[in-house]
C-alpha cells in the first residue's frame, strides 16, 4: 500500500465564473422544490397508515404560473390531536415550501393563523382535524385582499382596531406616585370578555355589514371600544369622546344584529352584546329630561 499522500481536489466554488454547468444556491433550491414534488403522493393509498385529505386555497400575483387561483391537494398523515395548522405545515415542509401562511405560537393567543376552514372562520392552531369532515377546505379569510395563498392584508383591519383609541385616557391620576387606580371586582368582570380578544379578524371576515362598508369600525374594533369605554377607571368626558367615535354613521348603528361575529370568535367574545350595550350607552348619553 503506497504510503504517498494524495494531493487533495481542488474544489471550484459555485460562484466562480470559470466553472461551467455549476448549480447557484438558488437552483439547487428550486431542483429540491422540484424533486419533493414529483415525490408527492397524489392518491391516498400510496401513504401508510391512516391520512387527512385537505384542500389548500393557491394564489401568488408574482408568479405568471399561479396568478390564476386554484386549490392543491396534500395527503397528510394523521396523528392523534393533529390541528389544521399542523397539517398545513406538514405539507409546506414535506410537499411545498413556497405554500404561504402565518403562524406564530401555536397556543391560540396570538390570532395570526384564522383560515377560512370548511366554510367557518376558524383558528388553525385550535382547530381539530378529527373534528371536520373531509377533504378539509383551507381558504384565506373572505372579504380581504389576499396577498399570498393563505395571507391576506391586515391593514384595514389595524386601521379599524386603532381608529377606536384603544388605550387609557385618564385624566385625574391618584395623587400618590405609587397609589393604584383600583378597579372594583365587579368591573372587572363586566369588561373581562371584551379583553381576551386577540385581534385575528375573524369576525370582521364574518360581518357581512363590514364586507359592504369599508368604514365600518366592525365588531373586533367595536368591541376594543366597549373594553375602556366601560372600565370604570375612565374619566365621563373621555368616555364621551369614546362613545361619540362610536355613533358615528359608521359606528355602532351599522350592525344588523346578525350575531355572525359572536358565532365565529374563537375566544367567545360575546361581541354582538357588547355592541347592543354600547348602542344603549349612546342613546343614554343623548336623553334630556327636563
Amino acid at each position: 500500500m503506497s504510503t504517498q499522500q494524495q494531493e487533495p481536489e481542488t474544489v471550484e466554488s459555485p460562484q466562480d465564473p470559470e466553472m461551467k454547468g455549476a448549480e447557484s444556491p438558488q437552483q439547487e433550491r428550486l431542483k429540491e422544490k422540484r424533486d419533493r414534488a414529483a415525490e408527492r403522493p397524489t392518491d391516498e393509498s400510496e401513504l401508510e397508515g391512516e391520512t387527512v385529505h385537505i384542500k389548500v386555497f393557491r394564489y401568488d400575483p408574482e408568479v405568471e404560473a399561479k396568478q390564476e387561483p386554484r386549490f392543491d391537494d396534500f395527503y397528510v398523515p394523521f396523528e392523534k390531536g393533529m390541528t389544521v395548522l399542523d397539517a398545513v405545515m406538514y405539507a409546506r415542509d414535506n410537499y411545498d415550501s413556497s405554500l404561504t401562511f402565518r403562524h406564530s405560537c401555536r397556543q391560540a393567543v396570538c390570532g395570526s393563523d384564522a383560515f377560512f376552514v370548511n366554510g367557518r372562520q376558524r383558528l388553525g392552531c385550535k382547530t381539530q382535524i378529527s373534528d371536520l369532515e373531509q377533504p378539509v377546505r383551507i381558504e384565506p379569510l373572505p372579504h380581504q385582499e389576499v396577498i399570498k395563498d393563505l395571507v391576506v392584508d391586515m391593514d384595514h383591519f389595524y386601521e379599524q382596531m386603532h381608529a377606536v383609541e384603544p388605550y387609557f385616557k385618564q385624566e385625574d391620576l391618584p395623587a400618590g406616585d405609587l397609589e393604584e387606580q383600583r378597579q372594583s371586582r365587579e368591573n372587572r368582570e363586566k369588561v373581562k370578555m371584551s379583553t381576551r380578544c386577540i385581534w385575528c379578524a375573524s369576525c370582521m371576515s364574518s360581518c357581512n355589514i363590514a364586507a359592504g362598508d369599508n368604514q365600518y369600525l366592525g365588531p373586533a374594533a367595536i368591541n376594543k371600544a366597549y373594553r375602556f369605554a366601560m372600565d370604570e377607571r375612565e374619566d365621563e368626558e373621555i368616555k364621551e369622546h369614546r362613545l361619540r367615535i362610536l355613533e358615528q354613521e359608521h359606528g355602532v348603528w351599522r350592525c344588523q344584529t346578525q350575531f355572525s361575529c359572536t358565532e365565529v370568535c374563537p375566544k367567545d367574545i360575546p361581541l354582538t352584546e357588547h355592541i347592543q350595550e354600547l348602542k344603549r350607552e349612546a342613546v343614554k348619553k343623548n336623553l334630556k329630561f327636563w
